[in-house]
């Protein structure tokens, strides 16, 4: 069966997930901005609405839960490559209210109930609804609409990413992960090593591959505090079949092709509706959506 029902994540009910083997939660309020104008919103969102979904998981009879979580707990880390037992140092509501949530899912998990939180790399890859608030997507944006790559930071901090079609990947693994593997809570960084990169290699590939771009650095960038490396190897141990195929030229040359053929030529694309915070921001104004982020579409 296949159906789709539109529903507030605060709002699903047990009967909802009747017959449901396998839940994989990816609600959530996924903008540091945002995060910032309401951070007790954030939290109730991203954390306990995803700790409340996964209870009723657990007693609807689901057998796998599959939470997405963040590189992003590690926060500003300039020593080795963060491994699952590091240290965590969240700088955002959005980090903060994933660690919570992994910290409310651990006394869920048991031998009928497997859950694997999946610490994401940043995202980036076209899609249908194309995010350009992701760095390598805004890169590419950058140098097709405008010839000129503007970095916000000083172009030195480290960013793990993924490619979107490599974390179905690794949620398809997670929702049948053999817990013998790993155990009935996992919480494992999923990306690849080969994927550190610093924000000034980003750029200068995207350059490579979209020829005739400048690249601009702000010398006088406040330090970009999210800074880190990760290291990938639990992934790679438990995971082997599913692990990252694509790679950072690949990812860039399909942007290319996806925003020409949207003929994309919007250099203000940083104000636009590409950016989550500005759908939101804007809906908000309009009413369609209350302070509380509640769709009230229906009354408009």
């Amino acid at each position: 069966m296949d159906r789709q029902i539109f529903k507030d994540i605060r709002d699903v009910k047990a009967d909802l997930l009747a017959g449901v083997d396998a839940v994989v939660s990816l609600a959530a309020i996924s903008n540091d901005i945002m995060g910032k104008i309401d951070e007790e919103l954030t939290l109730e969102i991203n954390c306990r609405s995803g700790i409340r979904l996964a209870r009723l998981a657990k007693e609807a009879g689901a057998k796998s839960f599959v939470f997405a979580s963040s590189c992003s707990v590690y926060g500003f880390a300039e020593a080795d490559a963060k491994v699952e037992s590091s240290s965590l140092n969240p700088l955002t509501a959005y980090a903060k209210s994933k660690i919570m949530t992994e910290d409310g899912l651990r006394p869920l998990a048991d031998e009928n109930f497997k859950v694997t939180c999946l610490r994401f790399a940043t995202a980036c890859g076209m899609s249908e609804r194309l995010r350009l608030d992701l760095v390598l997507n805004d890169f590419v944006a950058c140098a097709l609409s405008s010839k000129k790559i503007t970095i916000l930071s000083d172009g030195t901090p480290w960013r793990p990413l993924i490619h979107i079609r490599d974390m179905a990947r690794a949620m398809d693994w997670a929702i049948q992960r053999n817990p013998k593997e790993g155990g009935n809570f996992l919480v494992v960084n999923a990306g690849s090593d080969q994927w550190n990169y610093q924000v000034n290699d980003l750029a200068r590939t995207v350059a490579q591959e979209i020829p005739g771009v400048d690249i601009a650095v702000n010398p006088n960038a406040v330090p970009d505090k999210r800074s880190y490396r990760v290291n990938f190897s639990l992934f790679r141990r438990l995971a082997p079949d599913h692990q990252p195929q694509i790679d950072l030229k690949t990812a860039v040359r399909e942007l290319k092709d996806g925003l020409e053929k949207m003929s994309f030529k919007n250099s203000d694309f940083r104000d636009s509706d590409f950016m989550r915070i500005k759908v939101l921001t804007g809906l908000r104004e309009k009413g369609y959506l209350s302070p509380e982020l509640r769709w009230n579409g229906a009354h408009h």
